[in-house]
C-alpha cells in the first residue's frame, strides 16, 4: 500500500490534465492514493487507505459506478460524471475514469479510479463519449434534486399546498429554481424560494448546500430576517473558501442567488417574510382578489447585505398564496402582469390546489423563455380553530402552579386525551416553574391539540434555557432532562418579545 508517484506514475502517462488517481481492491477499499488525490480532495494517504471507496463518493449514479467497474475488469475503460466530497466537506465534481491493472505499487492489485476536476481533452474530441457523459449528468443531477426534494408537497395542519418544477427547454436537466417546505414548531410553516444562476449538476450540488444550511437554520426557529442574514454570511463564506482554499469553479456561483423565506403560523394567521433580491409572493384572499405584497427587497445572497427587512400581515383563512422564480417575473414582465396572470389561471382552474397549480403552469409555459426554468409552489392557509388552542396567562405567583396544573388536566379530558394526563402535568409543571423562577412578565401557557399535543410556555425574558444530567445531591436543575424524557420533541424559538420553550407529544400516548 502506497502512493502512486514515482515510477508508478508513468502508468498515468496516458491521462492528460493530471487526474488525481486511487486504486481500488476487490473488496472495494482504497489501497494506494496519490499526491495529486491528496491536492484534489484534501486526504492524507493514512488517512483513506482501507476505506470503503464509497465514503468518498457525495453521489454517483449506481448504475454508473457499476458500468465503472465492470467495464475495468473487462479490460476496457469507461467514464462516469461524480460528486466526491473534499475532506473539508465541499462537493468535488469530477469525471471518473476506471481500469484494472495488474499491479500498480506492491499490494495495490485492483481498479485505478482516475478523477479529473473536468472533461478529460480526449473525452472531449468524441462527441458519442461527450453525449453519454452529459446525459449522464443529467441522470445524476435529476436523481439528487429528486432526493432533496420530494415529490409529493407536505401534508400539513396549517396549509394546503402544490408546487411544480418545469425545467428549461433549450437546455433539458436541472436548473437553479427550487422550492422547499419546512414544519416549524407551534404548527407554523417555512415557505423557502430561491434562484441560483447556474445549472446541471452544479445546480443541484448548490441546491443541496443552501438547502442543508437553511434547513438547519430553520430547526433553530429563526425568523426569516435572521434566516436570510446567516445564509448571506454562509454563502458568502462558501465563495471565499473556495478562492482562497481549493477549486471547483463553481460555488462561488451561489453568491447573487435570490432568496425568499417566510413564515405562516395558523394560530394567529400571521405571515412573515423576507427577501433577498427575490419577487415576494402574489396573494389571494377567498374572493380571489390577487395583490403582490410590497416587501422590502436586499441584494441576493452572498453580496454583504447590512440587514434584511421582514414583513408581516394577517391572512385571511383560505387564501392562496403562489410563489415563484424570477422566470415569471421575466415572462410577465411586471408585478402586476404576474397578478393578471395568476388570476387567470385561478379563474380557469377548479377548487382543488393541486388543480390550482396544474392550470397555473399550464397557463405559463408558453410565456417562458427556453433557456428559463420555473419552480412554482403554491399554498392555501388554513387556521386552527379556537376548540383546538387554550391559552393561559401566567400570574407571577409560585403558587399559580398547582392551578396550571389543574386547568391543563380539564383541558386534557375535553379533548379526550385523558391518557396523556400524567406526562402532560409532568411538562407543564417543569416549564411553568422554570417561567416563575428565571423568566420574566408577561407569562403565558399555550397548548394546541392538532396531530401532536403541543405544550407551550412564553416568557419576556431572552434568557437561553440549558439542559443537563443533575448529579443525585443537586436539588434542582432536573426540569429540562424532565421535559426532554417527556415529550417526543421539544425546543425553543425567540421573539422580540422573550423566548418560548416547546414540547410535543404524540397523540397517542
Amino acid at each position: 500500500m502506497g502512493t502512486l508517484d514515482g515510477a508508478s506514475s508513468a502508468r498515468l502517462s496516458d491521462f492528460r490534465g493530471g487526474p488525481a488517481a486511487f486504486v481500488v481492491d476487490a473488496r472495494g477499499l482504497v489501497s494506494a492514493w496519490s499526491s495529486a488525490a491528496k491536492r484534489l480532495l484534501g486526504y492524507e494517504t493514512a488517512e483513506v487507505v482501507g476505506r470503503s471507496v464509497a465514503e468518498l463518493w457525495l453521489v454517483i449514479p449506481w448504475d454508473s459506478s457499476q458500468q465503472l467497474l465492470s467495464a475495468a475488469e473487462a479490460g476496457s475503460t469507461s467514464w462516469s460524471p461524480a460528486v466526491l466530497m473534499h475532506r473539508q466537506g465541499h462537493p468535488v465534481p469530477v469525471t471518473l475514469t476506471a481500469c484494472a491493472v495488474a499491479s500498480v505499487v506492491p499490494g495495490g492489485e485492483g481498479t485505478v479510479i482516475l478523477a479529473s476536476a473536468g472533461s478529460l481533452p480526449e473525452i472531449r474530441e468524441d462527441n458519442a463519449v461527450q453525449s453519454w457523459l452529459d446525459r449522464g449528468e443529467r441522470v445524476t443531477a435529476v436523481a439528487l434534486r429528486s432526493r432533496l426534494e420530494s415529490a409529493d408537497a407536505p401534508d400539513h395542519s396549517a396549509a394546503e399546498i402544490a408546487r411544480s418544477y418545469l425545467p428549461a427547454r433549450s437546455s433539458p436537466g436541472v436548473h437553479g429554481g427550487w422550492v422547499d417546505v419546512l414544519p416549524l414548531s407551534g404548527m407554523r410553516v417555512a415557505f423557502a424560494v430561491s434562484d441560483i444562476p447556474v445549472s446541471g449538476m452544479q445546480a443541484t450540488v448548490c441546491i443541496g448546500l443552501i438547502g442543508a444550511a437553511m434547513r438547519a437554520l430553520a430547526e433553530l426557529d429563526l425568523g426569516p430576517e435572521e434566516v436570510l442574514a446567516r445564509l448571506d454570511d454562509i454563502v458568502a463564506r462558501y465563495a471565499a473558501g473556495e478562492r482562497n482554499q481549493w477549486s471547483v469553479g463553481f460555488v462561488d456561483r451561489l453568491v447573487g442567488a435570490t432568496f425568499l423565506y417566510v413564515v405562516y403560523d395558523p394560530v394567529a394567521r400571521r405571515c412573515v417574510m423576507a427577501s433577498a433580491g427575490h419577487p415576494p409572493p402574489a396573494v389571494a384572499d377567498p374572493d380571489g382578489v390577487i395583490q403582490v405584497p410590497e416587501l422590502p427587497s436586499s441584494r441576493p445572497l452572498g453580496r454583504g447585505e447590512p440587514v434584511f427587512e421582514p414583513l408581516a400581515f394577517e391572512l385571511a383563512e383560505g387564501s392562496t398564496l403562489f410563489f415563484y422564480t424570477g422566470s415569471l417575473v421575466r415572462a410577465c414582465g411586471t408585478s402586476h402582469g404576474v397578478s393578471g396572470l395568476l388570476r387567470t389561471a385561478m379563474g380557469r382552474s377548479g377548487p382543488s390546489i393541486r388543480d390550482v397549480c396544474r392550470v397555473t403552469v399550464d397557463t405559463v409555459t408558453p410565456l417562458l423563455a427556453a433557456e428559463d426554468d420555473l419552480a412554482l409552489l403554491v399554498v392555501r392557509t388554513r387556521a386552527l380553530s379556537g376548540d383546538r388552542v387554550a391559552t393561559w396567562e401566567l400570574p407571577g405567583d409560585p403558587a399559580a402552579v398547582a392551578g396550571m396544573r389543574s386547568l391543563v388536566l380539564q383541558q386534557l379530558d375535553q379533548w379526550d386525551l385523558g391518557h396523556l394526563d400524567f406526562t402532560t402535568e409532568l411538562i407543564t409543571s417543569e416549564l411553568v416553574t422554570n417561567a416563575l423562577r428565571y423568566g420574566r412578565e408577561p407569562m403565558r401557557l399555550r397548548l394546541i391539540r392538532d396531530r401532536t399535543l403541543i405544550c407551550e410556555v412564553s416568557d419576556g425574558s431572552s434568557t437561553s434555557p440549558h439542559i443537563r444530567r443533575a448529579s443525585a445531591t443537586d436539588d434542582g436543575g432536573r426540569g429540562l432532562f424532565i421535559v426532554a424524557e417527556c415529550a417526543q420533541r421539544w425546543g425553543v424559538r425567540y421573539t422580540g418579545q422573550g423566548k418560548t420553550i416547546w414540547a410535543e407529544q404524540a397523540l397517542g400516548g
